[in-house]
């Protein structure tokens, strides 16, 4: 089972990014779907989440409104739409994938799957 991230770059604040995580190795059977970030010198932070049949899509209070989760179920895929970004987005983005429907989403253990992580910078 893998996933990888990729998508990430160097932009200036105000630009937009989208990420990609692809899945391999087993159906598209995850229930729970995450993003996830590290900034330099900081603990790794949820970033949005996204459930299956319905489950609803979350997100931490410093993206809301700037970024859009999506999955596509046919493609094994998992994106992260990232619009007008800031010099304090700037981290190595994960995604995290589970079996089970998450009601702690934001909590990183609660995950089985991660990616590689992809670099994010953004310029002021």
């Amino acid at each position: 089972v893998q996933l990888q991230a990729s998508g990430g770059g160097l932009v200036q604040a105000g630009d937009s990014l989208r990420l990609s995580c692809a899945a391999s190795g087993r159906p598209f059977s995850w229930s729970t779907m995450s993003w996830f970030r590290q900034a330099p010198g900081k603990e790794r932070e949820f970033v949005a989440a996204t459930r299956d049949r319905n489950g609803g899509i979350f997100y931490a209070d410093s993206v809301k409104g700037r970024f859009t989760i999506s999955r596509d179920n046919a493609k094994n895929t998992l994106d992260l739409q990232m619009n007008s970004l800031k010099p304090e987005d700037t981290a190595v983005y994960y995604c995290a994938a589970s079996q089970n429907r998450l009601v702690k989403y934001t909590t990183q253990s609660s995950y089985t799957d991660w990616g590689q992580g992809t670099q994010v910078t953004v310029s002021s």
